[in-house]
């Protein structure tokens, strides 16, 4: 099942586990049980303090589970074939079942261990999707932490009964206690806040009594990333407050144009960005949402003000504004209530939950055209409509796309409507622009892929948008309001990309350092 040169490696984590587990199948006749078959046989095969038993009677087939030898339960289990992007969930909880501590902070791991009650989670994934291991794995984590804890996760393109049951179209879907608890990348972080009622208040009272900083950068993404980094190397008081830390890089799958990095995808870089930033002195606030920019010129203490929508406040000498961009949605009837439900923006994620069906892709740029080539191999017909009256992709993608035998392209479509029965989608309406004759197609699945919109909504009235609510910056990244800088996709920059990204980030934090010397306001 493994190959040679992920056994070895394999069997070098191995060697950290401080207790024997126990690996215990469950299995059917079929191809998939006897990959697990290979994949236990594998791994116990590697440490003699890993054992495996093949006589498990879990309902669902195949599954293992994880555990610690002499434990009166598993808490941690896997129902279908944990590789792709899984197979570093599956390496995670053996170490962690094993003994081998976590990297959390001590706080959120006390956090996890004091929740109270009995919880049952079960994760539904696709192998593809690259937000999917960050839930899986803070869920195992919590389970291996606390003894009331349990997780299974499940491949929803193997149990596909399962994922019709529950009207599952989007993934990662968690389920607490038999009732959906959220949907989406979710980090532990996150998730402790949500069981832990009393989080969000804590936290927001610790926030509002610091001290007020030199630099605090709005947005974890690339640009904020690069932005800490500049000024913490200055040796500045610097802060980061983020809604999620890494951005929308952290729904980015392939990334193959960053410069000295052949490829790589975006929850690694989104990883990497973390470490780096927090090698220096950098107060990291993550799950935070600003709400309200105040000037220096307008506050009481004579600083920047940000609030926050927790209640909590933060003030700054200079601001870094990185809050970046989300996707823009087609804004027609049918599209929020069947978000989740068939309506989706994520191909790499949700593409294997419409196996063998009939989908959509709205946009002919790079994404739209990108996403229904990958579509193409998965589904069993692709439709691409485009506004415009020709696709904006790249030719060559242009090219494979029309090679396709399963895709229909329509130009000069205007959508006006999602259809669906109530439950989930069944279709879309359009407008033929070059008849003006309107349209209906039989659909399960919509992909959204029609461009960004700057995250600015908190900063209307504070300091000066263009016509698309990006923040107008000068050559310093500098905006209208004095000591407010910005950078990356949430400016009027032309070309949204992460490495332009990082270099407005590392601009704006020598501009915002020059301002800290010329304006005579001293850095701490």
């Amino acid at each position: 099942m493994l190959d040679n040169n992920i056994k070895t490696q394999l069997q070098a984590y191995l060697t950290n586990l401080q207790h024997p587990i126990e690996l215990v199948a469950s299995l059917g006749a079929g191809a998939k049980d006897e990959e697990v078959r290979g994949l236990l046989a594998d791994i116990a095969s590697l440490s003699d303090k890993v054992s495996v038993r093949f006589d498990g009677n879990d309902a669902r087939k195949p599954s293992f589970s994880v555990g610690r030898v002499g434990e009166p339960a598993s808490r941690v289990s896997f129902a279908g074939v944990p590789m792709g992007h899984e197979f570093t969930s599956l390496v995670l909880a053996l170490l962690q079942v094993g003994g081998h501590p976590s990297k959390a902070g001590q706080e959120l791991i006390q956090q996890v261990k004091a929740l109270r009650g009995e919880y049952s989670f079960e994760t539904y994934i696709s192998l593809s999707c690259q937000n999917c291991p960050d839930v899986v794995q803070a869920l195992n984590l919590m389970a291996v932490l606390n003894p009331n804890i349990r997780h299974t996760m499940i491949d929803g393109a193997l149990f596909q009964d399962e994922v019709a049951a529950r009207q599952i179209m989007s993934v990662p879907t968690v389920y607490l206690n038999g009732d959906v608890f959220g949907q989406g990348r979710m980090g532990l972080e996150e998730i402790v806040a949500r069981l832990d009622t009393g989080a969000a208040a804590r936290e927001a009272e610790k926030i509002a009594s610091k001290d007020a900083f030199d630099v605090l950068v709005v947005g974890g993404g690339p640009a904020g990333a690069a932005a800490a980094i500049y000024t913490a190397r200055k040796g500045i008081r610097t802060g980061v407050v983020a809604e999620r830390f890494g951005g929308q890089v952290l729904d980015t799958m392939g990334i193959e144009n960053f410069i000295s990095v052949k490829e790589t995808e975006g929850p690694k870089l989104a990883m990497a960005l973390e470490q780096h930033v927090k090698e220096y002195d950098v107060d990291v606030m993550n799950l935070q949402r600003a709400s309200k920019l105040v000037a220096a010129s307008e506050s009481a203490s004579g600083l920047t003000e940000i609030q926050l929508e927790s209640g909590a406040s933060l003030k700054a000498k200079t601001v870094i504004i990185a809050t970046g961009a989300r996707w823009r949605e087609m804004n027609v009837p049918g599209e929020q209530q069947y978000r989740n439900k068939g309506v989706a923006y994520c191909p790499h994620c949700d593409g294997p939950l419409f196996k063998g069906k009939r989908v959509a892709v709205v946009g002919g740029g790079n994404s739209g055209v990108e996403a229904a080539i990958d579509l193409a191999g998965i589904v069993s017909h692709v439709t691409l409509l485009e506004f415009g009256d020709a696709m904006r992709a790249d030719a060559v993608l242009q090219n494979k796309l029309k090679s396709l035998p399963n895709v229909t392209i329509i130009l000069q479509a205007q959508t006006t409507a999602v259809t669906g029965d109530g439950s989930k989608v069944n279709g879309l309406d359009y407008i033929d622009r070059a008849s003006g004759e309107a349209r209906h197609i039989a659909l399960e699945g919509i992909f959204v892929q029609i461009g960004l919109l700057p995250n600015t909504d908190w900063l209307r009235g504070s300091v000066e948008l263009s016509s698309r609510g990006e923040i107008l910056v000068g050559r310093q990244q500098d905006t209208t309001v004095p000591g407010v800088f910005a950078a990356g996709d949430v400016t009027d920059v032309p070309y949204k990309q992460i490495i332009i990204a990082m270099g407005e980030g590392a601009k704006a934090a020598l501009g915002a350092f020059d301002h800290l010397i010329r304006s005579g306001v001293s850095a701490s």
